[in-house]
């Protein structure tokens, strides 16, 4: 899509537009390094680590965060939790009770919840019994009050990767904003969508640290997208969305690559292993291509199979309510330890 195509001021709100944000105390002298006396924020000026508010740009994060993805400062917005960043572009683009989007089923639950929060319809495509876009009929449902499409891949719960090709057809052919959830790219062999930013003025790619980095407690979700569509964001977002421990905790974790390395090859080795022992356990019909840290299997029965496994002190989620998941276990990879007990009780189960 060329940039003369694709209007961001169309889409965004009108109030939006006309909306003056907020400008905290910490937005008006940034420079919180100084050896200065801070009487601007009516805060306890009595140090116990955590009595300052935050950075409201969390700029030291993001610098880190940059040089890691290769995406400019200004191109990166951080949130409380991916959730909170797709709450964001509802709220930013979509008008309550006029405009719609498009999500493909099965997949993220949360892009219907904050649809229906946000007063937003929401046209379900489903996804192809191969679990892939289908773009034709994704296309069909698009008109003139469609702000928004949400791919997310590798997809939850089917854990396989959407087909190159297929973004970038819907991409290059929808004039509204392609959301292209990536909360386990670090598990895949391909590329990060943010390599192509500069190629799509509507992408927006979100990320999350509660995956491969290990960090699910502190709640930190990333949206990468064009500078234009990070400002309007910001106009909006809470002033200290991202609370300094968060902040704190994600810049020590980024900062320790190597361990977080470690850990995702681990999880792709025991991914493996799993998947092996799963095409020999006789109740389980199929295994789904994964690139994700899980692995969707159909069985006979999962309702049984989950209740089995839950009276030997193993936890898997039963996927069967979702659409074209009919008797499928979602299995997440654990710890080498952990996958050894599940693998003993699908041994003593078949």
């Amino acid at each position: 899509m060329s940039t003369s195509t694709f209007n961001l001021e169309r889409l965004v709100r009108e109030n939006v537009s006309k909306l003056k944000p907020y400008s905290s105390a910490r937005d008006e002298f940034k420079d919180f390094n100084e050896d200065m006396i801070f009487l601007d924020a009516n805060e306890n000026p009595y140090n116990n680590g955590v009595n300052r508010y935050p950075d409201p740009q969390q700029i030291t994060l993001k610098q880190h965060l940059s040089t890691a993805k290769r995406v400019p400062t200004d191109q990166i917005l951080l949130g409380n939790g991916s959730d909170e960043v797709l709450d964001l572009l509802f709220r930013a683009f979509c008008e309550p009770k006029k405009d719609n989007v498009i999500t493909l089923p099965p997949t993220y639950g949360m892009y219907s919840v904050l649809a229906a929060t946000n007063d937003i319809a929401n046209r379900e495509v489903l996804l192809t019994e191969h679990f892939q876009p289908n773009v034709a009929q994704v296309l069909e449902q698009v008109d003139h009050q469609t702000k928004m499409i949400f791919l997310c891949s590798p997809n939850n719960p089917t854990a396989n990767s959407f087909e190159a090709e297929k973004i970038s057809e819907l991409l290059e052919s929808f004039k509204g904003i392609v959301v292209v959830d990536e909360a386990y790219v670090d598990f895949m062999k391909g590329e990060s969508w943010s390599t192509k930013l500069h190629n799509y003025p509507n992408l927006v790619i979100i990320q999350t640290l509660s995956k491969a980095y290990g960090l699910a407690g502190i709640r930190l979700g990333i949206c990468y997208a064009s500078a234009a569509i990070i400002a309007v964001l910001n106009k909006i977002k809470p002033p200290y969305n991202v609370n300094e421990l968060t902040q704190k905790k994600a810049l020590e974790r980024i900062l320790d690559a190597d361990s977080i390395q470690k850990e995702i090859s681990s999880i792709l080795t025991e991914r493996e292993v799993l998947s092996k022992v799963l095409l020999q356990v006789n109740f389980v019909d199929k295994i789904f291509p994964t690139e994700a840290n899980f692995i969707l299997a159909r069985v006979d029965d999962a309702d049984k199979r989950y209740d089995q496994l839950i009276k030997k002190g193993i936890v898997v989620r039963n996927r069967s309510t979702q659409a074209l998941c009919e008797n499928t276990l979602r299995f997440t990879v654990g710890t080498p330890a952990e996958n050894e007990k599940l693998i003993a009780a699908l041994k003593e189960l078949a």
